[in-house]
């Protein structure tokens, strides 16, 4: 692919609810404007975008598709674009995070047939939180039960006045023939192969593109003030100056145009590439910033600049190995370059420079400041992070944050073969690399997967098994109990044995008490006259906490106590290091016997934002589960966000619940808060 100026480089990045149509519609852009030779289907696994096993067989998109097209506009200006279609299923969110990362414009795709839906309200606010321009495209117009004004009306219910209809469908359903052009008030009609011709506006819709003209033409001038004045003077802007303020609009937050196409038929697509190239913001409009320390620093996307790339996600090739995505924020890149990443300070050759189509790698040359591409084998070059020219400022900088995801939901992992277990741990690393909202970690001797829902693990699991050969079974996470003791007492440990030559003898007293929640472990050596030598301290000290470690007596790991050692009793020969380290163990194992233990429960610090219709649902809920409510904030748009603290065991499924209950508007947040005394009759055994 040859070489765009910043200026006509567009990234785009396609957000909406799954099943929206969004990779049908890449599709039909491609095949309009020539890059691949006729358009896939989803249903048939022969879209661009969707390649995987995982996401043919589900017929979803489950990763971040990269297609990038050349399109050459009615006024002669060649764009370079680049479409990321992001999934629209929730458990996905973090390939929507990595979009948004690099993309100029955010296209949230609704469907004419089911209309504004849970995916659509989080794709309009995953684009908002990261401050990138929107743009509406209603797609599936040609589908039956297709309502364009209906969906419209939806838009504005949940979207205010923000948004404005820039056209007009000729018909519904399959008499979805073409569009009116608001700002112009001409008509175009499609012919089978979706190429558009001019043709009237239908009669019955005269009356309402008039209409939507005079509103959509005041709404613009409204922005600009000496186009204000010229208007209310009677000079109505061209369609060329409305569109120009239109585009800055855009670009400032305070415009979201509505458009119209079929990625079946092909209706609409044309004009739909060419205003996503004139509303999009150009690289330069929108000042990127990295950060030094606390201070946000803005890049300028100029060509001859120093190098500095932004590497937004990474992907495992079973071929080449490690594929990383990046966008140049300035300078331009080679292929053999060596630059520096910012975080880690790994210098690393660029060893071949691809745009990704899919799956399909297309060598180039050089990559210029504001297009997306790709590089092979970059081992010391995580998402999210920068590579710089050696000795440039940018070598100190960092990219901003990308919005964390706390997984929400968990599997406990087990190797099914001693070669799985071998190779688990780096497999597992990659797939983290690959999806930052997977995350890792030990609980007691298991490993545990989190991510942020059954079909997220699900998918991860599969491609360990396809990709890194790794298979493993799956159970639901044990709940870290912990058990502390419920009373003070005095106890004392000994070992004699005599067996000829050496023996062991130790004799340890102890006072073991509680300590307040969250304290952890406290040992006091308070023996006097040398009744236990000095040197065996250590060895009573590391045998109390294997025997916290082991569990008391129900066997979950011991916390939260005093432990006194204050007499005991030695011999000159038969002692030894050892034979403390057993005495110490069974003087505590005696101590909680006879005092007893409390069994402590995790318990989690949850923040759940859900629709204000669904709060009561959501509150009475968590009551259920044994949940109290520290606070409720309302927000605006029409959403509440309800914090409360619920003991870990009635979380093990709530994402899903959650979803249910709110008709999948939920967005939840876990994180680890507390122990709390778990009540007797629901103690594990």
């Amino acid at each position: 692919m040859d070489q765009a100026p910043p200026s006509a480089v567009r990234t785009v990045a396609l957000l909406g609810a799954s099943g929206a149509g969004k990779t049908t519609l890449t599709e039909a852009l491609l095949h309009r404007a020539g890059a691949i030779a006729r358009a896939g289907r989803v249903e048939d696994g022969t879209t661009v975008s969707d390649h995987e096993p995982e996401e043919i067989a589900r017929g979803i998109s489950l990763g971040l598709g990269v297609a990038p097209l050349r399109w050459q506009a009615d006024d002669g200006q060649k764009y370079d674009v680049t479409l990321l279609d992001t999934p629209g299923f929730l458990d996905f969110a973090g390939a929507v995070d990595a979009a948004l990362s690099a993309a100029d414009l955010a296209v949230v795709v609704v469907s004419a047939v089911d209309g504004v839906q849970a995916g659509t309200h989080l794709a309009w606010r995953a684009a908002g939180d990261a401050g990138v321009p929107r743009v509406v495209v209603v797609t599936k117009e040609d589908r039956a039960r297709a309502d364009f004004h209906r969906v419209l009306a939806q838009l504005r219910d949940a979207f205010g006045d923000v948004l404005v209809p820039l056209e007009l469908p000729f018909g519904d359903e399959t008499a979805f023939t073409g569009v009116a052009d608001v700002l112009s008030e001409e008509g175009h009609g499609y012919d089978a192969d979706g190429q558009h011709h001019s043709a009237p506006v239908p009669p019955g819709l005269l009356a309402e593109e008039h209409r939507l003209h005079d509103e959509v033409t005041e709404d613009i001038v409204a922005h600009d003030d000496e186009q204000l004045e010229r208007y209310l003077a009677g000079d109505v802007p061209s369609v060329a100056d409305l569109g120009r303020t239109l585009a800055q609009e855009v670009c400032a937050g305070e415009a979201v145009p509505v458009l119209v196409a079929s990625g079946t038929t092909g209706v609409g697509v044309d004009r739909l590439v060419e205003l996503l190239c004139a509303l999009c913001p150009a690289p330069e409009s929108r000042t990127r910033t990295v950060r030094a320390g606390d201070v946000e620093v803005p890049v300028a996307p100029d060509p001859d600049g120093p190098a500095l790339l932004h590497a937004f996600r990474t992907t495992a090739d079973p071929f080449v190995g490690q594929v990383t995505l990046f966008r140049v924020l300035s300078g331009t890149v080679r292929a053999g370059d060596r630059l520096v990443n910012t975080t880690t300070r790994t210098e690393e050759r660029l060893p071949g420079l691809f745009r990704l189509r899919g799956k399909e790698h297309l060598p180039v040359d050089a990559v210029v400041a504001g297009q997306v591409a790709a590089v092979a084998k970059l081992a010391g070059t995580p998402a999210g992070t920068l590579l710089a020219a050696k000795g440039t400022p940018g070598v100190s900088m960092t990219a901003p944050p990308v919005r964390e995801r706390p997984g929400v939901y968990a599997l406990a992992l087990d190797p099914v073969t001693q070669s799985d277990d071998d190779r688990l741990s780096a497999a597992l690393g990659r797939l983290v690399a690959e999806d930052p909202t997977l995350t890792v970690e030990r609980v007691g001797d298991r490993t545990v997967l989190r991510g942020l829902g059954d079909t997220h693990l699900a998918v991860a699991l599969e491609r360990l098994a396809r990709v890194f050969g790794v298979h493993v079974t799956t159970s639901p996470v044990p709940v870290g109990y912990r058990e502390t003791i419920a009373r003070p007492v005095a106890a004392e440990g000994k070992v004699k044995k005599q067996s000829g030559g050496h023996g062991q003898y130790a004799v340890v007293q102890l006072r073991v008490a509680p300590l307040p929640p969250g304290a952890g472990f406290e040992f006091v050596d308070s023996v006097v006259g040398g009744a236990i030598p000095r040197s065996y301290l250590p060895a009573v000290e590391r045998g109390v906490r294997e025997a916290m470690a082991a569990g008391g007596p129900h066997g979950f790991p011991v916390v939260d106590v005093r432990v006194e050692v204050y007499d005991g009793r030695a011999h000159a020969v038969d002692s030894s290091d050892m034979a403390f380290r057993t005495a110490a163990a069974a003087g505590l194992k005696e101590a909680l016997a006879t005092a007893g233990t409390v069994v402590l429960e995790p318990v989690c610090r949850v923040r759940i934002t859900v629709p204000t219709a669904a709060q009561g649902d959501v509150m009475s809920d968590l009551s259920a589960r044994r949940g109290r409510i520290t606070d409720t904030v309302s927000l605006e748009g029409g959403e509440v966000v309800v914090e409360a603290t619920v003991p870990e065991a009635e979380l093990r499924r709530y994402v899903l619940d959650l979803r249910s209950l709110t008709g999948g508007r939920g967005d939840l947040t876990v994180l680890p808060d507390h122990y709390a005394p778990c009540p007797d009759h629901l103690t594990p055994a």
